[in-house]
């Protein structure tokens, strides 16, 4: 009897998990599909009726510019993010007196939610209230910075306010990797009369491979789901010039009411994510199989 209970009693504790996660997670993915291959709007209809959602996703101007602005802020996003958090690992590498203020200082962000995040830069760069009437009454009346209400330079404030967020999030990666590289080797490169530089740049830095994959890999799904700190930001706006396939399904789905849009696009960011995640867990599987 103690060994049927050691054997059964887990799976009966984590049974009720295992459904729920196959209903609300499985069943609903499963669910989305279908409904993205009908001609769903208000509510949901279940006849099949082939590709035309996506037909009609592909031919929207309003998806195109979803799609180019998720290039820019996800390109732009991943790289500033990676780079600054690199720079700031190395600096606090560097052992300085301050280092616990500064991590503490550099990781804050990351401690609010992206809807915080977008309202205090939505505050900061209203060219009304914030960083350009600021200057201009210190006399500057000539300063202009109004990209938060340019259709052509929104999306950069976007970039500006997530990078803000998650660079500290990756200097934090960045510097755990750059403290568990082997101490030896770095005192051995410095006998040897290496310059610092040199020893990051050709040692240290290319040891961190797997490093740079997680961080991307996050901040990769960072970027296609940020939902919430456009909305806040922005609003998708001006008209929708910093709309991306978020902010697009929601739009489609609770304001349109249109829901077979709204699944079509769901499973294009659904396929969008699927490209990053499965290459990176073929690898990680094949390395430990090796």
């Amino acid at each position: 009897m103690t060994q049927w209970l050691e054997r059964h009693v887990p799976k009966v504790v984590l049974a009720p998990t295992f459904a729920a996660i196959l209903l609300f997670v499985y069943g609903f993915i499963g669910w989305t599909a279908w409904v993205s291959f009908t001609r769903s709007k208000l509510m949901p209809r279940y006849e099949i009726e082939g590709v035309i959602q996506y037909t009609k996703l592909f031919a929207s101007p309003r998806w195109d510019t979803a799609m180019n602005n998720l290039f820019i802020f996800g390109t732009l996003f991943i790289v500033i993010s990676m780079i600054l958090g690199l720079a700031l690992a190395i600096l606090l590498d560097q052992k300085i007196r301050t280092e616990g203020f500064l991590r503490t200082v550099y990781l804050y962000p990351m401690a609010l939610s992206m809807i915080v995040t977008g309202t205090a830069w939505k505050w900061i760069l209203n060219p009304g209230l914030g960083l350009q009437a600021t200057v201009q009454g210190w006399g500057f009346e000539n300063f202009q910075f109004d990209w938060l209400v340019n259709p052509d330079y929104a999306i950069y404030t976007v970039v500006m306010a997530g990078v803000w967020q998650s660079s500290g999030f990756v200097m934090a990666l960045f510097l755990a990797g750059l403290r568990s590289v082997d101490g030896e080797i770095i005192k051995a490169a410095q006998v040897d009369g290496i310059p610092t530089p040199r020893i990051y740049s050709a040692i240290i830095i290319p040891s961190m491979a797997p490093i740079f994959l997680s961080a991307f890999i996050v901040l990769s799904h960072l970027a296609i789901k940020s939902f919430d700190l456009v909305i806040a930001l922005t609003g998708g706006g001006p008209g929708y010039a910093t709309d991306l396939p978020a902010t697009y399904m929601y739009a489609m789905a609770f304001s349109r009411g249109d829901i077979g849009q709204a699944a079509s696009s769901a499973m294009i960011m659904m396929m969008v994510v699927f490209a990053i995640v499965v290459p990176y867990l073929y690898s990680e599987l094949r390395a430990k199989h090796d």
